[in-house]
């Protein structure tokens, strides 16, 4: 995997409070997991990155598998957070295609995030299990109870709400994270809105005619 350029920030400032510290560990960690993989990274390149002491890493967190383990749940949390607040906002139940466009821009915001929770996910048992239960499980309650809604007031068609949410998650997290295959990274804004209506059309219709 080609490296990414870490510049070390700078050391131990006394005037940062703790809630900043952690930040900046997770912050390089984020970067160097995403560049150099979980096995290629030392806890001597975390301080390095970090711009802290390396016994203040384990002030922090008991071992590098705990910065792994608190990367993913943070960063997953916020993307949960971002999708909640999306479909709290969503002007009508038919405006997918806003939301997927929207999903699909933050997913590639978060392309370290998602590069090193797949890649890690492989290795990690424990992880895989706490991005299931603390992440995946909840986005799909949300999602299934919005679907739920749209079926009790006839705009979608009753079926598994269930199913619906995970097929929703999947094409927008998909969409986003294999930009390299269905749309390139440096894709214009104009061809991120084309893709992000033909994904709504083909969830809200399918592909079969209208008979």
């Amino acid at each position: 995997m080609p490296g990414i350029p870490i510049r070390p920030l700078e050391l131990d400032n006394p005037t940062m409070t703790e809630d900043d510290t952690r930040t900046r560990i997770l912050t390089a960690a984020l970067r160097l997991f995403a560049s150099k993989g979980f096995e290629g990274t030392t806890t001597k390149d975390l301080a390095t990155a970090a711009g802290v002491a390396e016994g203040t890493l384990f002030r922090h967190f008991t071992n590098k598998k705990a910065i792994l383990i608190e990367i993913a749940t943070k960063g997953w949390v916020d993307i949960l957070t971002d999708l909640l607040t999306e479909l709290s906002e969503m002007g009508s139940y038919k405006a997918v295609a806003q939301v997927m466009r929207r999903r699909m821009l933050r997913v590639r915001e978060n392309s370290n995030l998602l590069r090193v929770c797949f890649i890690e996910a492989q290795f990690h048992p424990e992880l895989r299990e706490r991005i299931q239960s603390e992440v995946i499980a909840k986005m799909t309650d949300v999602a299934e109870a919005f679907f739920q809604t749209a079926m009790d007031r006839g705009i979608y068609r009753q079926m598994n709400p269930k199913i619906v949410a995970q097929v929703f998650l999947g094409m927008f997290a998909i969409a986003g994270f294999s930009n390299q295959t269905i749309i390139q990274p440096d894709a214009s804004p104009a061809a991120l809105q084309e893709m992000a209506e033909g994904i709504a059309d083909i969830f809200l219709h399918g592909v079969l005619t209208q008979e």
